[in-house]
Formats: structure tokens, sequence, C-alpha cells
């Protein structure tokens, strides 16, 4: 009897440690040491431990889910030399005016003005060199979910749903699409291991209540005015994902307040993971420590997205330890 109590107290306290458990999501992979949302970046990801790994869906024209940061090409590929007439009038290149088969004709690199040509961090991996390809979202959870079994690990999958709103007007609903191919893949509930995400809340709602989805949802927020409607999201979502200035406030004594963002998401029962930690991008900290102490550990966030997930595992683990 005591040894089945035993069992009984430890499971609850890993359960309990667990739900406390800061989580790190890989953004966009390991974005800051390769390309954005390409294969090789999601594998380094996995290989640093990441707790999830987020992948950005769009259609193509066949209606394949392409894993991409947006609905455009021309900031992240070679689309306007390949296919030089395939422009909107707006001059852009859209995912959705392309097969899969055309769009893994065309090389991925690093983030670039498609004006300018110019690399938007400069001192990530060089522009143009490699051999970088676009991907399906079936692949890429093929991937994670492979490499899981090959390393006994159990990494999830973070998707956003891309303007929703975009597709519709496109005559396709990219909501159901993706909804079809995660529980193909065995993502169905909140034990599953996925989290999925919008900024669209009326598209996450409908997600909820009208497709029926027991998945985990996070409502993504990017305006202060968002910070207003808690109590709305909380009708269908079970965390929320803001930008970290929505959290910070002002600097007293050199110390951060915060705004009550997040206090009020957790007495809603709303977890928060703030976007996004870059170790080469950090504005008004006056480094990465600073930024990753201030907002996960003095603002109690839950989870962030991250371009350099080591750093903030590195960072987490030595918190954990001292």
């Amino acid at each position: 009897m005591k040894q089945i109590l035993f069992l009984l107290l430890l499971g609850m306290f890993f359960s309990c440690t667990n739900s406390d458990k800061k989580i790190v999501i890989a953004h966009r992979g390991a974005s800051g040491y390769l390309p954005e949302h390409t294969i090789e970046a999601k594998a380094m990801a996995h290989a640093m431990n990441a707790d999830f790994i987020e992948q950005d869906v769009v259609l193509s024209k066949d209606n394949v889910a392409i894993v991409i940061h947006d609905i455009y090409l021309d900031d992240v590929t070679d689309v306007a030399t390949k296919f030089s007439n395939r422009n909107r009038k707006d001059n852009r290149y859209y995912v959705i005016d392309f097969t899969f088969n055309e769009l893994q004709t065309l090389q991925v690199f690093e983030r670039f003005n498609p004006r300018t040509g110019k690399q938007v961090f400069s001192n990530r991996y060089p522009k143009g060199k490699g051999n970088f390809k676009l991907h399906s979202l079936q692949q890429e959870i093929e991937l994670i979910q492979g490499l899981n079994k090959s390393t006994g690990k159990n990494i999830g999958i973070y998707p956003e749903i891309k303007n929703p709103k975009f597709h519709l007007k496109e005559k396709k609903d990219i909501t159901k699409v993706v909804l079809k191919i995660l529980s193909e893949y065995h993502y169905k509930t909140k034990k599953d291991n996925c989290i999925l995400q919008c900024f669209d809340a009326n598209e996450l709602e409908r997600i909820r209540k009208e497709l029926k989805s027991e998945l985990f949802l996070v409502q993504l927020i990017e305006f202060p005015k968002d910070s207003k409607k808690l109590s709305f999201f909380a009708t269908y979502a079970d965390g929320i994902g803001p930008w970290y200035k929505q959290i910070l406030d002002k600097k007293v004594n050199r110390k951060w307040q915060f705004t009550s963002l997040v206090s009020d998401a957790h007495k809603l029962g709303l977890k928060v993971h703030p976007y996004t930690f870059r170790a080469d991008d950090l504005d008004e900290f006056s480094s990465f420590k600073e930024m990753m102490q201030t907002l996960l550990i003095d603002a109690s966030v839950d989870g962030v997205f991250t371009d350099f997930p080591d750093l903030v595992i590195a960072f987490l683990n030595k918190k954990l330890h001292h």
C-alpha cells in the first residue's frame, strides 16, 4: 500500500513539474542558425531539444500545405529569377499561384528585402549559400515524428494557420486542410503534443466551436487593444501568444515593470507564449540574458518563441540547477 501511495505521489509531482515547465518553441526552426522553415532548420531545432517546433502554413495552387512564414515567396526564395512573369499587380509573388512541384524548384534563402536584396539579419546564415528547399506540412511532421522515434524524444509541433481570410478570398479553406492533415498524423486532442495558433480570432473560435477541434489552441495577438479581449479569447483558446513588448511597461530604477497582461491571462487560465526572442535583435535589452531573465522569470510567462532555442534551453537549465 505504501509503495502504491509513493508512486501516486511521484506521479503527481512529475505532472506538477511538467505543467509548470516553461516551454521553448523553435520559431521557424533553429532560424537563428539556418534559413527559416527549412527542413535543416527543423532538424537542428530537434537536436537542440526544443519542446515544440513551429510550422507556419500556407496553401499552394494545388492545395498542398506549404511550410513558409507568409503568403509571399519573394523575400525567402529565388522566385523572381525563376518565374519573373508570375508576380501579381502589387509586384509580389504568392505561394498560392504556384503548384507544389513548381515551388520545389525554388531555392530558399535567408530572409531578405525583396526590393533591395539585402539580408534582414546580416550575421546569420549567408544568403544564397547552400541548397535549401520548400517542403509540405506532411513532410515536416514525418521528419519530426521520425526523429522522435529514432531519438526517443517527444518533441511537439506548433503549426500556425496563416491568413485564413486571404485563402478564403482565393476560394480555399486552409483551416480544414490543416486540421485534416493534423488528424491524419494523430494530432487531435490536447494530449497529442500539438499546439495550433492563429492571429485571426474569428478563425480560431471557428476551429473550436464550429469545427469542434479538441487541440490546444493559442490566440496570437499583435496590438495593445487585443489585451482587452482576454475574456473572449478564454471562451475558446487555451493560451495567448503576444508580442513580448505587450508585456513590458517601463523601467523604474533600471528594473522592468510589467503590464497586467500575464497576470490577467493567468487568472483566466490562459498560458502565455510571447514572441520572438532573438539574440541578435535585442532592442530595449542590454543582453539576451537580460531579455530571458526579464520575460521568462520576472514576468512569469509560460513559454517563448525563439530563433535561438539552444540559448533559451541553456538559460532555463542553469536556472533549474541553481
